[in-house]
Parts: structure tokens; C-alpha cells; sequence
């Protein structure tokens, strides 16, 4: 997307009586791109929005903060978007400073609450896997709108001290719209309580959870091995029952009984498997890698999602903190508005990409999404 263009050209009319302002056609592309996103991520956390509410099988506590998410997410699609795509394509800030400090306030707030939403379900899902029945007690509606007042108060109380001193050491332009500080408490007070800190969570969330996922499959599969051997020591009526489903191939036999209940009726085929123990250990052998495939599937599905939040967190995120504390903290150091703008936008971005990712591997959601795109009403 190039910045570097978007300025108003001021052409003459034939006659040389007024000049015209004209928007060049990279600002109009740059505008309707940008007015796309906004649209777009409206849409899609609108529709994670109302298929959570409509839908009963997805009420569910884990549910209600990605819809808290969702409707953050929302906030920043309605109510920071358009007036950032405003402030871009006029170059200056027209609307008054009330509207600036507005703005700033919703802004902060709610891209430092959608940050820290994704800490707390991180925290929600990794209690979910190395605690499961005691933490399903405790995974409520109550517990989790608690969790979500929480997320909020904490974002309102991180972003309130640079809103308060915006322009400590030095009077804004007229006709700009910023926070101008070079404090480092401020910036690193910000940029700890909103980026690098629920970061840092994440990480150590996803990682354990990953290491959880993987001990998980293999008690799994352990114990379904020995449930196996256990049913393939039974015997019943002399014969060894089968440790896996029967195949149809050469040893097995089909047998005739009558009915004792109905001699009219015909005999019922029961399907008995006589292995020989060549036979079994093959079949053994089938099972066992039938059982490191799924769990290598499920691991591999298990890396991929998480490797797409974390990625799509810290790209969207990690180059506009980075800069925040390059800037405020070195004195000579500065960057241009266009790559400011740049670097916000793709912050902003992230806002439409969490609704996809934290239902797109839910067939849940796709079902409830795929009724409502149909409209139909009875979900």
C-alpha cells in the first residue's frame, strides 16, 4: 500500500480563475481499501456476534468471551476506523478537539482490550486442558462475564495515564490528532500493560498448552492400548474376541443360530473373528499406526491453529510497539506519517482477522454462520 502519494493536487482551471482541488486516484484507492476493511470487519464480528446470541449450542462460557471479543473488535471497526480513514485522506484533524480526545480514548482502549481478550482466553483455554473436570465446575457465565468486567477495567486503567498527559511536553498542532510525549514511564507503562506483557502470556500459554495437547494424545492412546489388551485376553464361548474392528478378510466366519424366542423366524448371522496369532499381531501392529497417524494429524492441526493466533497477533501488533517505544523513548528518533499510518492500520487489522481464526476451526460456528448466511432462523 503506498502512502507516499497521497497528497492533494491543486490544478487551474482553464481560465485561470480558481483552482480546483482534485484528490489524486492513489488516495481514492487508498481510501476505498481502507473503508473495505472497515466493512469487512464490521461484517464478520457482526456475524460472530448474532450466531453466538441466536444459536444454543453455542452458549457456552468459552463462547462468551470470544463474543466479547467479537463485540470489541466491533467498537474498533465503528467507532476508530472511520475516523482514522478521515484523518488519512483530509491529512489534518477537522473535527474539533473534543472528537480528537474521543477518538484517542476509544482507541486505546479498545485495541488494548482486544489485546488483552486474547490473553484471558489463552488463560481460559489452558485451564481448560490441564484442568478439565475441576475447571469445568468453575467455567460458568458468571465466572466468564467476570473475567470480561475485568479485561475492560484493566484496559480502561492502562490506557487512562497516556490519555490524561497526551501532551505533556509540548502543546498538539491545531490540525493534528496525537499523543505527543517523550516520557518513558508513559511509554513503557503503556506499552508493557497493553503489548509486551499479555505477549509474553500468550506465549507461555500456547506453548504449555501445546506440551498438554501432546501429553493428552499419548495417555489417550496408552490407554486405549490397554483397554485393547484387556478386551483381547477376554473369551467368550472359548473363542478370543477381536482387538480391532473385523476386516472381512479369510478368518472370519459367519455362523447360523435360530431364534429360540420364534422357530418360525430365520437365523440371525453373528460375525465372530477367529485370529491366528500371526494374524493378531499384524493387526496389532495396523492399530498402533492408525493411532500415531490421528494423533500426529491432531497435533500437527493442533500446532497449525495455534501457530496462526500467535502469528497473526504478533504481525499485526509487535511493529507498531516496537515503534511507540523507538519513538518516544530516542530523542532523535522519528518515523513519517505515512508509515505511522501504516504500521496503526495493520494494528487495526488484527481486529479482523480474530473473529476468523477463533471460529473458523469451530464446525460449531461454521454450521451457525452457514444457517444464518441462509437465513434461517430455527438454530
Amino acid at each position: 500500500m503506498d502512502f507516499s502519494n497521497c497528497t492533494e493536487g491543486f490544478f487551474s482551471l482553464g481560465d485561470g480563475s480558481e483552482e480546483v482541488s482534485i484528490i489524486p486516484p492513489s488516495k481514492i484507492l487508498l481510501t476505498f481499501t481502507l473503508s473495505l476493511l472497515a466493512v469487512m470487519t464490521t461484517a464478520i464480528n457482526s456475524l460472530v456476534i448474532t450466531a453466538i446470541i441466536v444459536t444454543r449450542k453455542l452458549h457456552h462460557p468459552a463462547n462468551y468471551l470470544i463474543c466479547s471479543l467479537a463485540v470489541t473488535d466491533l467498537l474498533v471497526a465503528i467507532l476508530v476506523m472511520p475516523f482514522s480513514i478521515l484523518y488519512i485522506q483530509r491529512e489534518s484533524w477537522q473535527m474539533g478537539e473534543a472528537v480528537c480526545y474521543m477518538w484517542l480514548s476509544v482507541d486505546i482502549t479498545c485495541c488494548t482490550c482486544s489485546i488483552l481478550h486474547l490473553a484471558a482466553i489463552a488463560l481460559d483455554r489452558y485451564r481448560a486442558i490441564t484442568d478439565a473436570v475441576e475447571y469445568s465446575r468453575k467455567r460458568t457465565g458468571l465466572r466468564a462475564g467476570i473475567t470480561v468486567g475485568v479485561v475492560w477495567f484493566l484496559s480502561i486503567l492502562i490506557s487512562l495515564p497516556p490519555l490524561l498527559w497526551r501532551n505533556h511536553g509540548g502543546e498538539p498542532e491545531e490540525d493534528q490528532c496525537l499523543i505527543t510525549h517523550h516520557h518513558i514511564a508513559f511509554t513503557l507503562y503503556s506499552t508493557l500493560g497493553a503489548f509486551y506483557i499479555p505477549l509474553l502470556l500468550i506465549l507461555i500459554l500456547y506453548y504449555k498448552i501445546y506440551r498438554a495437547a501432546q501429553t493428552l494424545y499419548l495417555r489417550r492412546g496408552a490407554s486405549r492400548g490397554a483397554s485393547r489388551a484387556s478386551r483381547h485376553s477376554s473369551m467368550v464361548n472359548g473363542t478370543t474376541l477381536p482387538s480391532c474392528p473385523p476386516d472381512g478378510g479369510p478368518d472370519t466366519l459367519n455362523l447360523q443360530e435360530k431364534s429360540y424366542s420364534d422357530p418360525t423366524t430365520e437365523g440371525d448371522r453373528v460375525r465372530i473373528t477367529v485370529k491366528s496369532p500371526h494374524s493378531e499381531s499384524r493387526r496389532e501392529r495396523e492399530c498402533s499406526l492408525r493411532r500415531q497417524r490421528i494423533s500426529g494429524t491432531r497435533e500437527r492441526r493442533a500446532a497449525s491453529t495455534l501457530g496462526l493466533i500467535l502469528g497473526a497477533f504478533v504481525v499485526c501488533w509487535l511493529p507498531f510497539f516496537l515503534k511507540e517505544v523507538i519513538v518516544n523513548t530516542c530523542g532523535s528518533c522519528s518515523t513519517s506519517i505515512e508509515l505511522a499510518d501504516f504500521l496503526t492500520w495493520l494494528g487495526y487489522l488484527n481486529s479482523l482477522i480474530n473473529p476468523l481464526i477463533y471460529t473458523i476451526f469451530n464446525e460449531d460456528f461454521k454450521k451457525a454462520f452457514q444457517r444464518l448466511v441462509r437465513c434461517r432462523h430455527r438454530l
